[in-house]
């Protein structure tokens, strides 16, 4: 069951919007949090083959229950699933680390309602990976982010997001790193009519309470945040 959340405006993105989220994501090893994103990450190219697939195959699985309940939610009689690109050019990668965007593409192809638009942002320039800690020994070239770095370091297929209803997907959100608020912008910008923000993980550092209706958390910046639980009308 996805969680749905608001995204507010900032330098990064012009309007205030919504995304979904499956689950909370506090830290790499803290029980209960979704580690089979981190094997999918591979960030040093290590994770053995059978591990890869069985955290892809958890990550289709998510996205075919989550993926139906969000376009009935939103309304979206067709829509435009989309990934939010890696770090680095896509041409640094290995097929072994590009694994979170095959999971998705292979539920776009299945879920009835939309289309495959996972190649339709591509990486071409080099930026900072944002989750690599400086005293890890792995190159990690490019700027930070800025306002407007997708569109400056990706090739956008305008003439495929202009006019669709977009389902931008993400492994994890986290607050005021800014990456997917500002390709939800580069959509917006690049003539998308409507943008929805999903990630499998949203990053918080503890539950503060918990009821029928909402959940509130508080992220590691210390700002509070509530979550509401997305059902389908057929559960």
């Amino acid at each position: 069951m996805p969680y749905k959340f608001e995204i507010r405006r900032n330098d990064y993105l012009k309007r205030d919007t919504f995304g979904f989220c499956h689950q909370f994501y506090f830290g790499y090893k803290v029980p209960g949090n979704p580690d089979f994103l981190n094997t999918l990450k591979n960030t040093f190219n290590e994770e053995l083959y059978n591990n890869l697939l069985i955290a892809r195959d958890e990550v289709v699985k998510i996205l075919m229950k989550d993926i139906p309940i969000i376009l009935e939610k939103t309304g979206f009689l067709e829509s435009l699933i989309v990934c939010v690109p890696r770090a680095k050019a896509l041409s640094y990668y290995s097929p072994t680390q590009l694994m979170f965007l095959e999971a998705v593409k292979i539920a776009a192809n299945c879920i009835p309602g939309v289309a495959d638009g996972t190649d339709y942002i591509k990486r071409m320039v080099n930026t900072k990976t944002t989750h690599i800690k400086r005293q890890m020994s792995i190159p990690n070239d490019g700027p930070e982010p800025y306002p407007g770095i997708t569109k400056d370091t990706c090739k956008i297929y305008r003439d495929k997001i202009k006019g669709k209803n977009i389902i931008l997907i993400d492994d994890i959100y986290t607050k005021d790193v800014n990456v997917d608020e500002d390709c939800i912008q580069a959509l917006f910008d690049s003539g998308a009519q409507e943008v929805v923000f999903y990630a499998v993980g949203h990053t918080i550092k503890n539950i503060l309470s918990i009821n029928n209706d909402f959940i509130k958390a508080r992220l590691r910046t210390g700002e509070e945040v509530i979550f509401y639980p997305v059902c389908s009308k057929n559960t």
